[in-house]
This record gives structure tokens, C-alpha cells and sequence, in this order.
């Protein structure tokens, strides 16, 4: 069984993805971004459910089917049932990936896909997108806080960039579990994450500040529900007007320093960010080039200008 590594943001993945001839036909759908971006930053954990009961390659295909209110998981010919041996082997296989930081599921897969998966009904014979994949389910179930991603969404520059912060963010907490909890490295993982919480979602933002001025005598208890909220602040997306707000409050720290040239620049970047003409990363890294010049320990210590490794280039296209 494989363990947390403080240094290597592991995540799990369909091996499809990867590029590993494990599909029904014996070939893969082999994601290029999964491969050649974020394979620069991850650790891949691959996976494959129905190889790993011993379906084989090539095999059947098979579908998920509501047998009178149950999903069962059969054959497209219905010659064969491996309900039993699937939830089996999710069961065992979620237990052991309690290490992982995120996870990529290949999408419409009946073992895999986390949303829309053909579900047939057993008498009509009809279909809908109402399934979720066996694995997939039972993964989602065991970790609700986990990343958790379908390929084809990754291609939303959104829903990319929320899935990757969450990732470095989950994986930011576990660094602090894994050196020690205590009520002082809560306190101050929350200042580093003030401004990316507040850019998310500003009520769950202030409610995380009350758990942490409010910690009663159960670190534990105090501690999941922290990150309970917090991870759930950033499963909401943040748009150009949450941005623009957190920016502005960056930009009053430095309101004493600034030349009225600069004041200007700054003020300019932000509004025609809040106005869709420049990216986010270009008041951003105004902000940075003003930390290099005027020490703010408080402003630079922020996730929020440094949620994700620059060569993923996420804040380029919004």
C-alpha cells in the first residue's frame, strides 16, 4: 500500500488515460493534457477496475443497468453480471488510495465516469444520463472532499483551474497533518488561504474565520470541520468579480507606497481585468512585482498569488 509523500502530489487516474491498452477493444483514450501538462506536476496513480477483476482485453463491453431499482452492471448482451466483483474490488481498492491528493476518471465509463453515464432500464431497454460509475461512486463516497474530475471537463478552462487548486490545496492540508496538528498550523494555513477562500465564496469564507476563532477543546472534531468548509468553499467557482474584490483589498496594502503612476497601473490592470480585457495574471503579477519592491509579509505570504505551478498557465485565458 502506497503512502502520503509531503513532496509528490499523488493522484489517481484512469489508466485509459495514461495511454494503457486496458479498454474493451483493446485499445485507449489516451488524455494529451493528462500526459503532457500536468504529468510536469502530478504523480499518476493509475487504475483500471475492470482489468483489475480480470475482465481481460479485448472483452465485452459493458453497461450499467436499473434492475428494478438496483444499478447492476452487465454485459451489452446481458450473457454476463459483474456487479458482485466490481462494488468487491471498489470497496478494497478505495481503502488503500487514502494517499492521494485528486483523482482524473475517464468519463461515460460505467466503472469510472462520475456523472451522466448511460443508465439503461432492464424492461424498456431505454437510456438516460443519469448514472455514475460503480468506482466511481464508491471513490466519491469514500472521499467526498477528493478532487475528483471527468478528462473531457478538464478542457473548461474553469473547471480545470477550480479542480487543480483544489488538488494543491488538498494536498497542502495533508503536508499539515502530516507534520503535526495543532490549533497554531490551522491558524496560519487559513492567513495563507484568506484571500484564494474569499475569491471563492465570501459567506463560507467569514464562516471558516469564526470556526477558527471559535476552536472548542476537540482539535479533531475542529480540525474536519474546518477542512470540511474549506474544501467545499472551493468547489465554487471564482469569476471576475470575486477576483476583482480580493484584488482591490490587495491593492489597499499598498496604497501608502505607491507613485500616483503606479497607483494608476495597478488600478488599471484590475479594472480592465473586472472588464474581460486582460487576464487575470497580469494584475497579478503587477502585485508580485510590487511585493519585490515593498516588503508585506502578510500579502506575500498569500496562496492566492501562487495557487498553482506558472508553467500550467492557467490564469492566462481569463
Amino acid at each position: 500500500m502506497s503512502a502520503f509523500k509531503p513532496d509528490q502530489i499523488q493522484i489517481g487516474i484512469s489508466a485509459c488515460l495514461l495511454g494503457e491498452q486496458v479498454r474493451f477493444d483493446g485499445g485507449h483514450k489516451q488524455s494529451r493534457y493528462c500526459m503532457d501538462e500536468l504529468s510536469r506536476v502530478f504523480h499518476y496513480v493509475p487504475v483500471c477496475p475492470e482489468m483489475a477483476i480480470g475482465m481481460g482485453t479485448p472483452r465485452k463491453t459493458i453497461r450499467l443497468v436499473n434492475h428494478e431499482g438496483e444499478v447492476r452492471v452487465k454485459a451489452s448482451d446481458d450473457s454476463f453480471d459483474v456487479t458482485e466483483q466490481l462494488n468487491d474490488y471498489a470497496t478494497e481498492k478505495t481503502t488503500e488510495l487514502n494517499f492521494l491528493s485528486g483523482y482524473i476518471v475517464c468519463a461515460k465509463s460505467p466503472t469510472c465516469g462520475m456523472e451522466r453515464v448511460r443508465l439503461y432500464d432492464s424492461k424498456s431497454g431505454y437510456s438516460e444520463k443519469a448514472g455514475v460509475g460503480v468506482f466511481a461512486r464508491r471513490l466519491m463516497d469514500t472521499y467526498p472532499l477528493l478532487p475528483v474530475e471527468e478528462d473531457g471537463r478538464l478542457h473548461d478552462l474553469v473547471l480545470r483551474e477550480n479542480f487543480i487548486t483544489r488538488v494543491f490545496a488538498y494536498h497542502d492540508w495533508h503536508k499539515l497533518l502530516a507534520e503535526g496538528l495543532s490549533r497554531k498550523a490551522i491558524v496560519a494555513f487559513h492567513t495563507r488561504y484568506k484571500y484564494l477562500l474569499m475569491a471563492h465564496h465570501q459567506e463560507q469564507y467569514r464562516q471558516l474565520g469564526r470556526l477558527v476563532a471559535n476552536f472548542t477543546d476537540d482539535l479533531d472534531k475542529d480540525a474536519q470541520n474546518y477542512f470540511t468548509l474549506f474544501m467545499q468553499t472551493l468547489m465554487h467557482h471564482a469569476n471576475r468579480r470575486s477576483h476583482t474584490n480580493v484584488l482591490q483589498h490587495i491593492q489597499g496594502f499598498f496604497s501608502d507606497r505607491l507613485t500616483a503612476r503606479q497607483k494608476q497601473e495597478l488600478k488599471g490592470s484590475i479594472d480592465k481585468y473586472r472588464e474581460g480585457l486582460l487576464p487575470l495574471l497580469v494584475p497579478v503579477t503587477l502585485i508580485r512585482h510590487y511585493l519585490n519592491e515593498f516588503e508585506e509579509p502578510f500579502v506575500d505570504q498569500q496562496v492566492y498569488l501562487n495557487p498553482h505551478p506558472e508553467e500550467l498557465k492557467l490564469r492566462y485565458g481569463y
